[in-house]
């Protein structure tokens, strides 16, 4: 069964969603983030994906009180990304509560601190970040493309111990225009291990079903609960 993981996206401690990694595309949605995380509990939800959008243009963390709060308020699974750039960030995010930590733009800028990672806390805490633009790696909250095929990207790092990564595609994040299916097989076919989380695009309820058929680890899902067009109550159904 698919998990299902809803988001929150903070700036300045509020609830937001941007659109395409925009942040001049920002809307607020909630000013109080452990209202959303406690509707989401309270709906049978486990996980959540916790991003300090802050801490991804600051290079460090910066809302780990709301990780914190979040953390010791509810019993969801956390995994937090967005800034996490050093030893101590890692140190500070486990500190205040997250299960798993995402590295995007580290694993791509310094391979021997994520590694060194991957080794201390091992894969199952330590989540790769596979943004996509045109199937090349994005870094630096997506305003920086790189040259790197994102499969090869991701395929290198599932050698070093990699057990999940969270892949968007930039291209559809935001727009509810439905998620990246090519992208998800792509990445399936070559590294069929591999825990895939799916994010960015999910618009409506089919979306997910499509996702869940393709034997997915999880699915990631932001704009759509926020603007009503998937309701807590549909998915339960996906909840074990």
């Amino acid at each position: 069964m698919i998990q299902i993981i809803p988001a929150i996206d903070l700036i300045e401690g509020k609830c937001v969603r941007l659109t395409q990694g925009d942040y001049n595309q920002k809307k607020i949605y909630n000013e109080h983030p452990l209202e959303v995380a406690q509707q989401f509990e309270d709906a049978g939800l486990t996980r959540l994906h916790l991003v300090d959008l802050d801490g991804a243009k600051a290079k460090k963390i910066v809302n780990w009180k709301v990780l914190e709060t979040l953390s010791s308020k509810t019993r969801l699974h956390i995994d937090f990304g967005g800034g996490v750039q050093s030893d101590e960030d890692l140190r500070v995010a486990f500190e205040c509560g997250a299960k798993q930590v995402t590295g995007g733009s580290i694993a791509v800028k310094n391979r021997d601190l994520f590694e060194s990672w991957l080794k201390q806390y091992g894969g199952d805490k330590i989540i790769l970040g596979a943004d996509a633009r045109n199937e090349k790696v994005a870094v630096s909250g997506w305003e920086e493309g790189t040259t790197l095929w994102v499969y090869d990207f991701v395929e290198e790092y599932v050698e070093k111990g990699v057990r999940y990564t969270i892949s968007t595609d930039v291209a559809k994040d935001g727009l509810l225009q439905g998620p990246s299916y090519d992208l998800y097989r792509n990445l399936q076919d070559k590294c069929p291990e591999l825990n895939i989380i799916a994010s960015g695009g999910v618009s409506d309820i089919k979306d997910v079903e499509k996702l869940a058929e393709m034997n997915l680890f999880g699915v990631i899902i932001g704009k759509a609960i926020y603007e009503n067009r998937i309701s807590l109550d549909e998915l339960k159904r996906f909840l074990a």
